[in-house]
């Protein structure tokens, strides 16, 4: 099940459960579109796969499997890929 992150992990932008920026890859870590595109240029920056949106979860759903609270901020400066 998906983690759904409170923020981007660049600009540490907010993205709550609903959010329509929220992209993800395949290892869930979590940018807005903005960082996604501008930043990353729709490649994750941890892993190299692509950055897609956030399925939303059903607000039904969400109340029995709630979004994560933890926030992640990236080590690496924005804008520049991590060791690999």
């Amino acid at each position: 099940m998906l983690q759904l992150k409170p923020n981007c992990e660049c600009c540490d932008r907010d993205l709550p459960p609903e959010s329509t920026v929220a992209r993800i890859c395949t290892f869930e870590c979590t940018f807005c579109a903005t960082c996604a595109d501008n930043v990353f240029g729709g490649s994750c920056p941890n892993c190299g796969g692509n950055l897609v949106a956030r399925p939303i979860r059903p607000a039904a759903m969400l109340a029995k499997y709630p979004a994560s609270t933890e926030r992640y901020l990236r080590d690496a400066p924005c804008g520049t890929r991590a060791a690999e």
